[in-house]
């Protein structure tokens, strides 16, 4: 029996390590005049509580989804992470084209939990 804690949590732990992993990336942008070894173990950092939450995402993940729906999951995640790090930090909210680019990404994601087409 698959229980919500194994539907939701993978969505939410996936979600709160796309908005790390997109801060790590990202974040070292705003102040470039730091050290780059600097802004790499910042990075490094961040991205070590984000593994804190993207492994136990994709072990409890795995017992409701496929690889494929959990990477999709992920990627998702990842995007709306970037629009909220690119907004909160740097102002940049997306045009059309990207707006337009993230729904056929969105599109995409339809196939990948649709399941088989009929043979």
């Amino acid at each position: 029996m698959v229980t919500r804690a194994a539907v939701f949590a993978p969505i939410v732990l996936l979600a709160l390590s796309s908005l790390l992993m997109n801060l790590a990336w990202y974040g070292h942008l705003k102040a470039p005049h730091r050290a780059l070894w600097v802004a790499v173990l910042l990075s490094w950092g961040v991205a070590f509580f984000e593994y804190m939450l993207a492994v136990p995402a994709n072990r409890i993940g795995a017992q409701t989804y496929s690889l494929a729906e959990l990477k999709t999951i992920a990627e998702i995640c990842s995007l709306i992470g970037f629009v909220i790090v690119a907004w909160a930090l740097f102002g940049i909210r997306p045009g059309l084209n990207q707006a337009i680019g993230f729904m056929l990404i969105a599109a995409g994601a339809v196939f990948v939990f649709r399941g088989p087409f009929p043979s």
